[in-house]
């Protein structure tokens, strides 16, 4: 029988129920309103009509393969980035908006590193395109929403004779007196966070998160449960960092946080103005 809505007792949602093609189908539209809930049920009918004619691999998108991988614990870095202060989304979901699983090749890939990391090295645009791309795409595989598929990456320039004529941050160790200069003209929060960055190691993202549970003041040792392979690390604490974190505990919760006492975006953003300022700043001699 064709797809009806009706509505179960003591709920007021409409709810989907029939049969389509051999289908059955019993399921919330998540709303109370009649008229959008025979919009959903109106495009539902359609889409599982489409896939018992064509297959479901005509019809999933990359958003949707994307959205399913994010939530079964894969990571949406560089899949999905929004502005904290637009909201605007960004990223190689955004990309391929609206884009077929069945529609794209390899030049879409490739296209894609080109247009989202334009100045970036074969290993950045691997790193931060090609590979999240390659497991959402081994994801809808997994779900048979894709064919299994060898994608080619950027090779990266071998031989005695390439010269790189872009030096990497962080390639080069920074003295203790340039690193006390720097944070010396911060203001006091960016400060104690530059402070505790140099004196770790840690990576800033890491640091944004950390919160006062993570520290052992009397072992002097920071657990991180996760860190960017995954795996848990622990950093040991110096001395020179014990009042600073000692304080910060004591508060508890998140340690580092902005000038309002709010715990900081992942990206740091709301410090970025301050370490600008500094780095525009000449140098004195």
């Amino acid at each position: 029988m064709p797809l009806k809505l009706v509505q179960r007792k003591g709920s007021d949602f409409y709810y989907i129920r029939g049969t389509v093609r051999g289908q059955s189908l019993f399921e919330s539209t998540g709303t109370r309103d009649r008229e959008v809930a025979e919009a959903i049920r109106i495009k539902t009918e359609s889409r599982l009509l489409n896939e018992s004619v064509h297959g479901k691999k005509a019809l999933i998108t990359f958003e949707e393969a994307a959205e399913s991988y994010i939530a079964s614990g894969g990571s949406e870095r560089f899949l999905i980035k929004v502005s904290p202060s637009t909201g605007k989304v960004s990223g190689i979901v955004a990309h391929f908006r609206g884009k077929l699983l069945k529609d794209l090749t390899q030049s879409d890939l490739d296209a894609a590193a080109r247009i989202l990391f334009p100045a970036a090295s074969a290993e950045t645009r691997n790193r931060q395109c090609y590979t999240p791309f390659i497991a959402v795409w081994n994801h809808a595989a997994g779900n048979q929403w894709a064919e299994v598929r060898q994608w080619k990456r950027p090779r990266k320039a071998k031989g005695t004779n390439i010269v790189k004529l872009k030096v990497r941050a962080g390639t080069k160790p920074t003295s203790y007196d340039r690193a006390a200069q720097f944070v010396a003209a911060m203001s006091p929060a960016p400060a104690q966070l530059m402070t505790a960055l140099f004196y770790t190691g840690m990576r800033p993202i890491e640091m944004f998160l950390l919160e006062a549970s993570d520290v052992n003041m009397p072992g002097r040792w920071i657990t991180l449960d996760a860190s960017k392979t995954g795996e848990p690390r622990g950093i040991p604490i110096h001395e020179f960092l014990v009042p600073l974190f000692e304080a910060l505990v004591a508060r508890g919760g998140v340690l580092f946080r902005s000038h309002k006492g709010r715990p900081l975006p992942a990206d740091g953003g709301v410090w970025r103005p301050d370490f600008q300022r500094h780095h525009r700043r000449p140098q004195s001699p």
